[in-house]
């Protein structure tokens, strides 16, 4: 066996958290560069942060937008954003290690380590297998969504066009992106069940994560019976109740979407946007237009986000749920925190916390700086359901759902740099940046006397 070169030593000494971050910040440089093309536009150049923001929002797998995909770009500026969006969806690090085992390379250490923490709760020795499976499913599923999407789109589009299109939607839902070539996403297809049937499916397999599907999978080519882990219940359980619940708040709030649309097309509709709130960005209904019960609603949706070890963002299902026991178990004085008959750990439930804390000071910091450098809004918000529409945006770009009230475009310099910086925070995830600033060595600090106060 060859000896691993000395830049390999060099990434071996880098935290794997800081690998990844890395990767994605090299992925956003060079998809800006190849944006500002003049060739990626249809006409005219794309600014510096404009180039930047769409390349963080497609590395990020957000969505949100600054010009029109479908209309401002090329061919080769849409091809370039495919593209990002999907090793931004996969994983650059994920993609690489793929190619390493294909082509026979030695993968370094740090590597597998960065592998190791986005794909699976506990060690494993077959990380190599789950890997390469995510890679095949994600190719394979991909495909079969293009080939639904394309089968619709291709009496009513021309064939290449309706080729492209059925690719780039289909990568865009699985990778839980958001990004659309219509100029209204995909709100003239709410009435297709082929299009919200292949898009929600996507969706949902791209936002579960690749360690429960892979888990489901090898349990079921190899027929094996059992209990599923404690990561898997969780996840399919709190993400059904979440889908369940979006979908009646829809139709509750939104009383009137029935007879206008119809039983099945509203029920379509809400259900849709259920899914695609918490994780994708696409959308069937006109956001800005929807009610402010519902758009609140959303916004916790999209705060909570996908699952670990998927393309979305947000603080996750588990967190959601392990917070959800642990206000349980107090609230009934009960001595330990128990999920599925399981009992967490207390490094679970304060990791869990801290998640879910910091995201919110986060998020509270960006919308309070936006509107203060906003010289239009900052210090009057004016319009209607102004603070609405630039915390909504916040939200959207922590959790990389890339749903907007129409607000993007009119942020101001200092805005995009604070949502592009959010975006990464949010794909690369919150633990990950602690780990960063922090450090991951053994804990720190003096312990005193124990002396009790007032809390609520």
């Amino acid at each position: 066996m060859k000896i691993i070169p000395g830049r390999h030593k060099i990434l071996n000494r880098v935290h794997p958290t800081f690998l990844l971050l890395l990767s994605f910040l090299a992925a956003i440089g060079v998809g800006a560069a190849l944006l500002m093309l003049p060739v990626s536009a249809v006409s005219g150049d794309m600014g510096i942060i404009d180039a930047l923001f769409t390349a963080t929002s497609a590395v990020c797998v957000t969505g949100l937008i600054v010009v029109d995909t479908g209309t401002y770009f090329s061919f080769f500026g849409q091809c370039v954003i495919l593209f990002l969006i999907q090793i931004g969806g996969l994983g650059i690090m994920t993609i690489s290690v793929a190619l390493f085992q294909i082509i026979g390379k030695k993968v370094v250490f740090q590597q597998r380590m960065a592998m190791q923490e986005i794909f699976s709760h506990t060690p494993r020795a077959d990380i190599y297998n789950l890997i390469w499976s995510v890679f095949k499913f994600t190719i394979t599923l991909e495909l079969a969504g293009a080939l639904v999407l394309f089968l619709h789109w291709s009496r009513h589009y021309p064939f290449p066009e309706a080729a492209f299109n059925a690719v780039f939607h289909s990568v865009s839902a699985f990778c839980n992106a958001g990004f659309s070539l219509f100029e209204t996403s995909l709100m003239q297809e709410n009435g297709s069940f082929t299009v919200n049937a292949a898009v929600v499916l996507l969706i949902t397999f791209g936002g579960i994560g690749f360690p429960v599907v892979y888990e489901v999978y090898e349990r079921c080519r190899r027929k094996t019976k059992g209990r599923l882990s404690l990561q898997s219940k969780v996840v399919m359980t709190t993400s059904a109740i979440l889908i369940l619940a979006g979908a009646l708040v829809i139709l509750a709030a939104e009383r009137e979407l029935i007879p206008e649309m119809g039983f099945w097309r509203g029920l379509m509709a809400a259900v849709f946007q259920s899914v695609t709130c918490r994780t994708a960005g696409f959308n069937t209904l006109d956001i800005a237009s929807l009610n402010t019960a519902v758009l609140l609603f959303m916004m916790f949706l999209m705060l909570v986000g996908a699952s670990p070890g998927s393309c979305g963002g947000g603080i996750k299902t588990t967190t959601l749920a392990v917070l959800a026991a642990f206000s349980w178990s107090r609230l009934w004085r009960y001595k330990c925190v128990n999920l599925f008959r399981k009992t967490l750990s207390e490094e679970t439930v304060s990791k869990s916390v801290t998640v879910l804390v910091l995201s919110l000071v986060t998020i509270c910091v960006v919308v309070f700086l936006i509107l203060l450098f906003d010289p239009e809004h900052g210090s009057r918000v004016g319009g209607e359901r102004q603070f609405l529409s630039y915390l909504f945006e916040t939200v959207s770009a922590f959790a990389t759902v890339g749903l907007s009230m129409g607000v993007t475009p009119n942020l101001t310099g200092p805005g995009k740099l604070m949502i592009m910086m959010l975006m990464i925070v949010g794909r690369v995830g919150v633990p990950a940046f602690t780990y960063i600033i922090a450090g991951s060595g053994s804990p720190r600090g003096l312990q005193y006397a124990e002396e009790n106060m007032m809390i609520g």
